[in-house]
């Protein structure tokens, strides 16, 4: 069900990436091409069901999430974003996507899984689904340049 991310799949992703702007912000080709470079892991649910992108510390990501994690851990694993299609949400996906990136985590090594989510605007979905799997709140920050303030979350691995 769940396979690495190829070149093929940028326009299935973008295009989920859209459907989901308001959580997780834009995207254009040229970003998630960098993005797919830089992965620690990219998975995609076929056909267009669901993605996750996550980095990394050696990743050399600019953003201020990211950027917060790194500032605070030598090591871990940073879930860029998971983005499942509205019709495929509550089918197991982002499970399936998480446990995935669980098991490579775990086998090179990293002790630590990160992620935001947003605190306002609201994205109620995505907080049940980190707490059901194990994350806990350890940050807060408002982001002014995109008028937003999130959670930041980690689960030990």
């Amino acid at each position: 069900m769940i396979r690495p991310a190829e070149a093929a799949d940028l326009d299935a992703m973008l295009a989920l990436n859209a459907s989901a702007l308001a959580e997780t912000g834009p995207l254009d080709e040229a970003g998630l091409a960098q993005l797919l470079a830089e992965a620690f892991r990219a998975t995609i649910a076929p056909p267009a069901d669901g993605f996750l992108v996550a980095l990394d510390q050696n990743s050399r990501n600019e953003g201020p999430n990211f950027a917060w994690f790194k500032a605070r851990h030598a090591r871990f694993v940073y879930v860029d974003r998971v983005i499942v299609a509205a019709g495929a949400r509550r089918l197991g996906i982002g499970r399936a996507l998480y446990d995935d990136l669980i098991a490579a985590a775990r086998a090179a090594g990293h002790r630590r899984l990160c992620a935001e989510v947003n605190l306002d605007p609201p994205n109620p979905a995505s907080d049940a689904f980190h707490a059901m799997a194990g994350f806990v709140e350890v940050g807060r920050r408002h982001l002014p340049d995109r008028a937003r303030t999130v959670r930041y979350l980690e689960r030990d691995l």
